[in-house]
């Protein structure tokens, strides 16, 4: 992932944009017992990314942009060590947020994983009808807290970030029961990302996941704090969630059929 061979564990533009699906292949171990699925999407993520880091000096660098400059970037927003988690999710939201699939956007800007429900009634304001998940990039915020921390800094609220809704999570809730669908026809169609259905699976998969680790923390005797949501979903209910799939189906496939681009679950 990196132009510079005297630099091999760097990640940058010229890097990104030399990656072939073979070299993707390499890279993430993929062989016939480990496959890598959506291998085109990804790569065409990576290719974005290139131009993300060089269109963000801010948050990548000016003089040799990489994605490691993100670092840079956060560590002086830590006041005495401590680093809230949201200004992670910012950062990230804003230098990554054009890689994302166009879809909704709003005065110019790509909203990247937020939908419009038709119950939802903008009321003249156009950001009233929206459900926000920023699944991938607050997965992505969780995933940078353990590096951050080995740094020395404290990554702090990470009770302001919500669960994840993909479909192992959202699946859990279906296949164990907690959900229903209203039709059979809603476990027969296949479903677009933009459909109601898919937006209010995954709006109650993160209310849900809040209720679930309120129930766990209180039959463990734990606090928020010694076991926040990111550990439950972890150690939890995306295990469980895939579990419950393998139970239910061969393969183990998620129990609604949907169109994804690979960026969305």
């Amino acid at each position: 992932f990196s132009g510079d061979p005297d630099e091999p564990l760097r990640v940058d533009p010229a890097g990104l944009r030399k990656l072939g699906k073979k070299q993707l292949a390499a890279a993430f171990q993929v062989t016939d017992g480990n496959p890598l699925l959506g291998a085109d999407g990804r790569l065409s993520l990576l290719t974005k990314l290139a131009h993300a880091v060089e269109a963000h000096p801010k948050h990548f660098g000016a003089a040799a942009p990489r994605l490691g400059g993100l670092v840079d970037f956060l560590v002086p927003q830590a006041g005495n060590g401590k680093l809230p988690a949201k200004k992670i999710l910012a950062a990230v939201l804003e230098g990554l947020g054009s890689i994302w699939p166009g879809r909704v956007t709003l005065g110019g800007v790509n909203l990247g994983d937020v939908w419009r429900h038709s119950q939802l009634d903008p009321k003249g304001d156009p950001g009233q009808g929206l459900v926000p998940f920023h699944k991938l990039s607050q997965w992505l915020t969780y995933s940078l807290c353990e590096p951050l921390e080995e740094l020395g800094l404290e990554v702090t609220h990470l009770d302001e970030l919500t669960g994840l809704p993909e479909y192992r999570n959202g699946g859990l809730f279906l296949d164990r029961g907690v959900l229903a669908p209203k039709t059979a026809a809603i476990l027969a169609d296949t479903h677009a990302p933009d459909s109601d259905v898919i937006v209010e699976w995954r709006a109650l998969t993160v209310i849900l996941l809040d209720r679930t680790a309120e129930l766990i923390r209180k039959n463990l005797g734990l606090s928020a704090l010694e076991l926040p949501l990111a550990k439950v979903l972890q150690g939890g209910t995306w295990v469980a969630g895939r579990r419950a799939a393998a139970e239910k189906r061969p393969g183990g496939g998620p129990p609604l059929k949907y169109v994804s681009d690979g960026t969305l679950f």
